[in-house]
Formats: C-alpha cells, structure tokens, sequence
C-alpha cells in the first residue's frame, strides 16, 4: 500500500511517497504548488496511491500573517485534489500530533524530529541518514520539508492505519 504524505506552504509543499510496509521513501520532493496539484492528478492515473496525510494548521492563540492564511488555503485545495476520487483513507494531521508520536514530546523541535527518524531508520549513515552518492542510506536525497512530510507519512501509518 502506498502512502503520501505532504508537508503544506504557502506556495511550495513538501511530499513523500511511501510504502506503508516498510516505511521506504519511493519519492519525494519539495515543488510549488500548483505543480504539486498536477502531480497529484498524473498519480491517479496510475491508480499510485492508496491513502493520503496532509498537514494541518492548529491556532495557538497569536496572531497570524497572510503567510498562514495562504497556507490554508494550499491545504484546502490540496485536500480537494484527493476528495474526487475513492481512496481508501484521507486525513488532515496536526504538527503536535507528529512530534508527539516521533519524539515522545509536543516540544520538540524539527531537529529532534530529523534525528529521532536518523535513530530509527538510517542504515550506516548515523550522522545524516542520507551517505553517499556510491554508498546511498535511507534518507539520501531529502532536504528541507521532505523531511517533515517523511515524519507525517510514519505517524500516519503507525496511529491511523494501524488502529
């Protein structure tokens, strides 16, 4: 079964393909939004894609800026792109619920969330999970949110599919 997990911006998201059995990243990527929506669109021809993650937004009580408001948006819109057609389950997460589940602690901070996921998953690389080109582990070839989408696609798998 294949999941994807996405990590929302407001104009680029990050995304992570992943095999629900073995928690194998088979792609991932960090692109603007709109050409993560036809990406989405190209995977439902090939029937690609069996449950879906989104990150959601959670108010703490400040303020926010039009930055979040766009971000919403995004997340709306990405949600929609999966509603039309049958999936076996599609799920909005909050960030809270990923830190909690990967560190033990709301706290954490996506360092601790890297390192936590470098822990559990990497090979012979532990210092960054990622290797060589020659001598590749787990993670090689993530930067930036893929990281975070990564994350999401394991709390995913292993609260919700798992119940």
């Amino acid at each position: 079964m294949r999941v994807i997990a996405i990590d929302p911006g407001n104009k680029e998201s990050a995304y992570c393909i992943m095999c629900a059995e073995t928690f194998e990243p088979l792609d991932f990527g960090k692109v603007e939004n709109h050409m993560l929506r036809h990406y989405i669109r190209d995977l439902w021809q090939f029937d690609e894609i069996d449950c879906v993650a989104i990150e959601n937004l959670q108010s703490y009580g400040n303020l926010i800026g039009r930055d979040v408001l766009d971000t919403a948006q995004w997340i709306g819109r990405l949600y929609e792109c999966f509603t039309r057609k049958t999936i076996r389950d599609l799920q909005l997460i909050y960030r809270m619920a990923v830190k909690v589940h990967i560190c033990q602690d709301s706290r954490a901070k996506d360092t601790n969330v890297r390192r936590a996921l470098i822990d559990r998953f990497a090979l012979h690389d532990l210092k960054n999970g990622k290797g060589t080109k020659k001598n590749r582990d787990w993670f090689y070839g993530f930067k930036a949110d893929c990281w975070a989408a990564y994350a999401l696609g394991v709390t995913y798998i292993e609260t919700i599919l798992e119940r």
